[in-house]
């Protein structure tokens, strides 16, 4: 069973789309209902940065869950028992390294990343990203070093629907850069997920944070003398 307060995500059986971004998601596309705003894809939710656990785990589901600040139940329909079933969990991909790491030995540790690194590798456009990350550090040369990277990876994913895949972001038009910028601040510099998962509406939670937001562009604006 589900805690009440638990975020839930579905896959959805038929075709959907997004009420927000209107993108076209296909058929057993992952969903957030949003109340009156309708069914939303991962990105408009804001929980488009979390990694997938499957089922099947107890004690690394658990570890992950404890960790995470946010985290959402994934649930699809069975048709055969006519029921919504849990399929795994949404957490931090930081939670779940934790998790793997309470959980396993060194070495199972290490070819988990291997693995997860390698999809991540298969996912990416090196060129492409070298470039983005290029660009956020002209946009904004007070990012901390790493951070660029960091950024342009998780924004210039394939298939990710992200911000780093619009025809904006491959131009490298700055105001796509500072969209994808706007993004990791939110989630790691702020409380944002924290609300999220204390059951904040996101809009809410993006007012609150917003100031926040604001005093750290203004920071990476500036160019470090240091570096």
């Amino acid at each position: 069973m589900n805690r009440t307060g638990d975020l839930k995500v579905f896959i959805s059986n038929r075709d959907s789309t997004c009420d927000e971004c209107h993108e076209d998601l296909g058929r057993k596309a992952w969903i957030f209902l949003a109340g009156e705003r309708g069914a939303l894809c991962l990105a408009c939710a804001d929980l488009d940065h979390l990694a997938f656990l499957p089922s099947g785990d107890a004690a690394l589901t658990r570890r992950a869950k404890k960790h995470s600040r946010l985290h959402a139940v994934v649930l699809k329909w069975s048709r055969t028992r006519k029921r919504y079933e849990r399929q795994g969990l949404l957490v931090e991909e930081e939670a779940l390294a934790q998790a793997e790491a309470e959980c396993l030995a060194d070495q199972e540790v290490r070819e988990r990343q291997r693995e997860r690194n390698a999809l991540r590798r298969a996912e990416l456009d090196e060129q492409y990203v070298a470039r983005f990350a290029q660009r956020i550090r002209e946009v904004f040369p007070g990012c901390p070093t790493g951070r660029a990277r960091t950024i342009a990876e998780f924004a210039c994913r394939k298939y990710s629907g992200r911000v780093g895949r619009s025809a904006a972001a491959k131009e490298l038009d700055e105001d796509a850069v500072r969209l994808a910028v706007v993004a990791h601040v939110r989630h790691v510099e702020t409380d944002y997920d924290t609300l999220l998962g204390c059951g904040v509406d996101r809009y809410d939670a993006r007012e609150r944070v917003h100031a926040q937001i604001e005093r750290v562009l203004a920071q990476w604006e500036t160019p470090d003398e240091t570096m």
